[in-house]
């Protein structure tokens, strides 16, 4: 069973401001600003929506199928992926364009000063579903625009089942376009932000729009999660994580787990859990594709801390 990943890959450029950026911002003159920050401290991260799910839904033992575009500079990720055994057949590399590059600066605060060069993302409608055989579901993720909505458009007229989540996305679309991404989802995802935000544009309540699809999932950081299906209202519990290294990736973590969850036909209080787990095992690793563990090592994980086994 193969799960068609729809999304972005990027580049995250990481540099460490040691200092804070409030002692070299004069408030009265930002309508000048020119400033610079020295950052001795850098790292390069693979990342991406696409990206980083294909990587933990790999690691949870499934079939990721990712479908992105990327640039003439991804080079260095496919070896990556080569190494993780992820299916690379359906990256599309665009001539003359970067990957997706996220250039952030981070102080000592913890504040951020982030970039965000799109790149071969913008080409993302080039790809089509129906260019993938053999897929059983789908996730439209952050991407492209176009592509965002032609390949939710491809899954329903397929009749291949997706989850729709919006991410970062969620604000490049009116409260049309993203009505329609809800009529045709058969599972949404969001964090408790984007529930806010996707209520306000569509004018649909929360219990309106857990009855547009069969599982309505939103995510609360700490307080753990929650799946709106069959009427039903399923708590999922947070897990502690071992130490808080850098939530960046959690959410596509957590997303892996549901995909991971649903491909084997798992119930909802089971699927929640797993992907609760592996977003916590995340959390714990700088980057959002340095953490492992084998299969067994998670399964062994998950019945310690849940008190069953699955």
């Amino acid at each position: 069973m193969s799960a068609l990943i729809c999304g972005s890959y990027a580049y995250d450029t990481i540099m460490v401001f040691e200092d804070r950026f409030k002692n070299h911002i004069l408030p009265d003159q930002v309508h000048i600003l020119n400033v610079s920050f020295l950052a001795p401290r850098m790292r390069r991260e693979f990342g991406g929506c696409a990206g980083n799910i294909a990587y933990n839904l790999k690691l949870l033992g499934g079939d990721p199928l990712p479908m992105a575009t990327v640039g003439s500079d991804f080079g260095p990720y496919f070896d990556w992926m080569e190494k993780c055994s992820i299916d690379r057949r359906h990256l599309r590399v665009v001539e003359g364009s970067y990957t997706g590059q996220a250039f952030i600066t981070t102080d000592l605060d913890d504040n951020q000063i982030t970039a965000f060069h799109p790149g071969a993302m913008g080409e993302s409608h080039l790809n089509r579903v129906a260019d993938a055989a053999g897929v059983t579901l789908g996730i439209v993720s952050p991407d492209g625009r176009q592509g965002m909505l032609e390949h939710a458009t491809q899954f329903a007229a397929a009749g291949i089942p997706f989850m729709f989540d919006p991410g970062q996305g969620l604000p490049l679309f009116d409260g049309d376009a993203l009505r329609h991404f809800v009529d045709q989802a058969t599972w949404l995802a969001l964090n408790d932000y984007e529930s806010k935000l996707l209520m306000e544009r569509t004018g649909w309540s929360l219990a309106e729009l857990a009855e547009q699809v069969e599982a309505l999932i939103i995510t609360r950081g700490g307080e753990g999660s929650v799946v709106y299906a069959a009427g039903e209202q399923i708590d999922i519990p947070a897990v502690p994580a071992e130490t808080v290294a850098d939530p960046t990736g959690c959410g596509d973590a957590y997303r892996a787990g549901l995909l991971y969850g649903l491909m084997n036909d798992l119930d909802w209080s089971t699927t929640g859990r797993i992907a609760a787990l592996i977003g916590a095992i995340k959390v714990a690793h700088p980057g959002t594709q340095n953490h492992s563990f084998e299969v067994a090592e998670f399964q062994a994980r998950f019945k310690q801390v849940f008190g069953y086994g699955y």
